[in-house]
């Protein structure tokens, strides 16, 4: 009796565990979408210059690594509202470039309600099923580099925009990969620090947003 009971105590304390990761998790996450909000609307509301892409790449890719660096320490927190309000304030001139368009209004809105939709029912059905997506890693890191060699190629060299659209549409498919994989981590007891999962979720949420604004865009065009 002694094993089994302590086998059973052992699972609800590794369920409480995981309860907490994710309570906190999405706690932070919805904290960090409003100060993202906020630094957007005030980029927009200045008229904020669009911040130089080399920079906004350093900070997006570099924020991520000194995070998880000190992740278990009392500065991670100040960091990690410090890394996204950055990237809002880079969201708000983006922003303000699509609302200049002649659809604009309709183009911001349906890429947001698209990006939650699939945040959202994706999040669900990893949450729902608790399978195991930890067999994407290899996928996602394959994907993720073509995506980024096309993208500086197509910046730097082919200016196609036939491959833009491309890119974006792979990017969709390869940041839901992601959002399965970092959910199914969390649900599974892989991931066991709520600052690490609440940077890649807000990390999946950005770069899919981006995308989407493309995608919408170029599809709801009247030229």
């Amino acid at each position: 009796m002694e094993p089994m009971y302590s086998a059973n105590a052992e699972a609800r304390q590794q369920a409480l565990a995981i309860n907490k990761v994710m309570r906190n998790t999405f706690m932070l996450l919805s904290m960090t979408l409003v100060v993202a909000a906020l630094t957007a609307f005030y980029a927009m509301a200045s008229n904020a210059a669009p911040v130089n892409w080399i920079i906004m790449m350093v900070v997006f890719i570099g924020g991520p690594f000194l995070i998880h660096f000190v992740r278990n320490s009392a500065i991670s927190l100040p960091l990690v509202f410090l890394w996204t309000g950055f990237m809002g304030y880079v969201l708000g001139p983006i922003l303000n470039f699509y609302l200049s368009l002649p659809n604009g209004d309709q183009v911001v809105t349906t890429s947001l309600s698209l990006t939650a939709i699939i945040f959202m029912g994706l999040t669900v059905y990893a949450m729902t099923t608790r399978k195991d997506f930890s067999f994407l890693s290899g996928f996602l890191m394959v994907g993720s580099i073509v995506i980024l060699v096309a993208i500086l190629a197509n910046v730097f060299f082919l200016q196609m925009p036939m491959l833009s659209l491309a890119i974006s549409a792979g990017a969709v498919i390869l940041i839901s990969g992601f959002i399965l994989f970092d959910i199914s981590r969390m649900v599974n007891g892989g991931e066991t620090n709520y600052v690490i999962m609440t940077v890649n979720l807000f990390s999946n949420i950005f770069v899919l947003f981006l995308h989407l604004l493309n995608l919408v865009q170029a599809f709801t065009s009247q030229d």
